[in-house]
């Protein structure tokens, strides 16, 4: 019989659910950190929400970086990603600075990086991993590009080589763009199929679509941001047929938060997940082991 212990009701009851699933702490993926100019920036796209999308998005974690690191902390994040995404030319450069200065003042955090499809960005891929990027992530829908792109070609090939993972959001919600869904990924994939692929959010709401592709790729993997949340549900709820597939998954499901960017308490995420009833063994790989797999972490 598959068990499921309950999910954690507050942030306060992280620690404590953590340690009763014999886990080392929580590997999540999806998490921003941006010059705070920037990180405002975005804080004030999120106020006009209802403009944008349809619905209020109030921030809950909307604080200074050091209280955001040290929430984080507290929460039980044994690695703390920074990522970032460009969305014009030459913006990625100095973001991917700012970056590696994130990395050398942060105590555990995951060197992350970005690119955009410019000129020179196949070497800037490569520069950043000889630098130590571990991580790197890409906005389909903000930046406005294909992934196929062949600006991109070199940079892929860079990244396939190495390994190293991406996180992207190429999924159509909470909006779409000219280069949304699953099929732009699936033709980068024709062409690059080693590839190790972290979908944000797990797609949505393509769920079935991008389920198929961590099937037929071995590198392909799914996060659960803000997947299966009250909020999410509203408009991009995962159909009964997908949940089932989920169990097939455990090895490619990621946990991803989007902290500090969400409109709930980080606890709700894992008691989203909690109550989807799949059993502690695949809470376990998705809290931590996928992962610390995919960031370098030690195993449990």
């Amino acid at each position: 019989m598959t068990t499921t212990r309950r999910g954690p009701a507050s942030d306060a009851e992280i620690p404590a659910f953590v340690r009763a699933l014999g886990l080392p702490g929580l590997a999540d993926i999806h998490v921003h950190f941006l010059p705070e100019p920037m990180m405002h920036k975005v804080w004030a796209y999120f106020d006009e929400a209802r403009e944008h999308y349809g619905r209020a998005w109030p921030i809950k974690y909307r604080t200074d970086e050091q209280t955001r690191v040290d929430t984080l902390r507290k929460l039980g994040l044994q690695a703390i990603p920074a990522l970032s995404y460009a969305h014009k030319p030459g913006m990625a450069a100095w973001l991917n600075e700012w970056s590696r200065g994130f990395a050398a003042r942060v105590p555990g955090a995951v060197q992350c990086a970005t690119f955009y499809p410019e000129a020179g960005a196949g070497q800037q891929v490569r520069d950043e991993i000889a630098r130590g990027a571990r991580l790197f992530k890409i906005h389909i829908t903000v930046g406005g590009f294909s992934p196929a792109d062949p600006l991109l070609d070199e940079a892929w090939q860079a990244l396939e080589e190495a390994g190293v993972p991406v996180v992207i959001h190429a999924g159509s919600a909470p909006s779409s763009g000219e280069h949304t869904g699953p099929e732009p990924v699936r033709q980068l994939l024709a062409r690059h199929p080693r590839l190790v692929l972290v979908i944000a959010h797990q797609g949505m709401p393509e769920y079935d679509a991008f389920a198929d592709l961590a099937e037929q790729y071995p590198g392909v993997h799914l996060d659960t941001t803000m997947v299966g949340t009250d909020f999410t549900n509203q408009f991009a709820p995962m159909p009964p047929r997908y949940v089932e597939r989920l169990p097939g998954l455990r090895d490619r499901i990621v946990l991803g938060s989007d902290f500090p960017n969400i409109p709930y308490p980080y606890a709700h995420q894992l008691e989203a997940l909690a109550r989807l009833g799949l059993g502690d063994d695949w809470m376990r790989a998705v809290l931590w082991d996928n992962g610390a797999r995919l960031m370098g972490l030690p195993a449990r």
